[in-house]
Formats: C-alpha cells, sequence, structure tokens
C-alpha cells in the first residue's frame, strides 16, 4: 500500500472514532491541540500525508497508542470510543443475539459479527422491536433494515461534523426546507 492510500486510510479511521466520541472539528483541534485546517484536512479526506507528530496527538486525543491507531481494525477500536473493551461488545452481542426471536435477525447478526458490534443500544432496541409477523424485518427484510440503520448512523455523524464547522447556517437552512416539504406531504 503507498503512502499516500496509507494516510487516507488512517484519516478515515480518525474521522470514524472522532465521530463515535460525537466530537466537532472544533472540539478535536482543542483536544489534540493542533490548528483547525489541519483537522479539517484530516476529517474532510484531503488526502494529506500525515506526519507522525499529528498521528501521535490524534492517538493520544483518542485515547490510544499509535501502534493501535495505525494497526488495530476499526471494529476493534470502536468499542472502546464508546467505553467498552473488546470484551465487553463481545458480551453485549451475546446478549443482544439472547433477545433475538427472529431466526433471519439472527442468523444476519451471526453471519455479520463485527457490524453487529457497530450497532448503538438504539438501534439495537429498533431491531428487536421490529421482530414478529409481519413486522418490518419480515416485510422490508432484515439485511435491509440494518442498511437503513447504518446510513442514518453515518448521515447523523456527517451532521455532528457539519454543525460543529462553519457551514452551519447553512445546514439549519437546508434542514428547515426539507423538514418543511415533508410536514407538507405528511
Amino acid at each position: 500500500m503507498t503512502q499516500a492510500n496509507n494516510s487516507t486510510e488512517l484519516a478515515g479511521k480518525i474521522t470514524r472514532l472522532v465521530e463515535e466520541r460525537g466530537w466537532n472539528q472544533e472540539d478535536f483541534a482543542r483536544i489534540t491541540n493542533l490548528n483547525r485546517h489541519t483537522i479539517r484536512q484530516i476529517l474532510q479526506g484531503h488526502g494529506r500525508k500525515l506526519r507522525n507528530a499529528t498521528i501521535q496527538a490524534c492517538a493520544r486525543a483518542l485515547g490510544l497508542s499509535v501502534s493501535e491507531l495505525r494497526s488495530l481494525p476499526l471494529e476493534r477500536l470502536l468499542p472502546r470510543m464508546r467505553g467498552q473493551s473488546p470484551v465487553e461488545a463481545d458480551e453485549r452481542l451475546k446478549r443482544i443475539m439472547d433477545q433475538v426471536s427472529q431466526p433471519e435477525l439472527l442468523a444476519w447478526l451471526q453471519r455479520n459479527e463485527d457490524r453487529a458490534r457497530q450497532l448503538t443500544p438504539s438501534e439495537i432496541e429498533e431491531l428487536i422491536s421490529m421482530q414478529g409477523a409481519g413486522g418490518p424485518l419480515e416485510t422490508v427484510g432484515v439485511g435491509r433494515m440494518i442498511e437503513l440503520l447504518e446510513r442514518k448512523r453515518e448521515l447523523i455523524g456527517r451532521v455532528h461534523a457539519i454543525a460543529g464547522s462553519e457551514y452551519l447556517a447553512l445546514l439549519e437552512q437546508f434542514v428547515g426546507l426539507v423538514y418543511d416539504k415533508i410536514r407538507v406531504e405528511h
């Protein structure tokens, strides 16, 4: 893998971990003690080569060693951002599976353990409530419902990132327009 690809992949991992913490660009710049321009380039994936000092500051802010940040896969790091160890995440996944009554949902969770570990408590609650004959999991499909939940989570993360930037006013206008449109339709 080239150095540029490594930096891009690492920046993407940092971005996801920052989103998981619920930090915006300004929060992360303050916590890392890096300038906002550098943080903006990292979080917006501009593909810049990351200096070792920058990686070290990001890792420290995220509560990780540089080695952990560079080498551990995202699915092993996400539980730590939520204050869980990988073992706790595995136990949580087992508890989720114990609550599942719909065979299709259980099969999906078993086939997709890494994605299942990333589900938030509210997403899990929502999935559990959709079980049953004729319910959304049956009519829409388990995979499709989970894709929708993941898309919603990603979108919320992006909204948080935009809300922490100089584009907050634009975001408010856009959300207002869309909200007014759907309110009229329903």
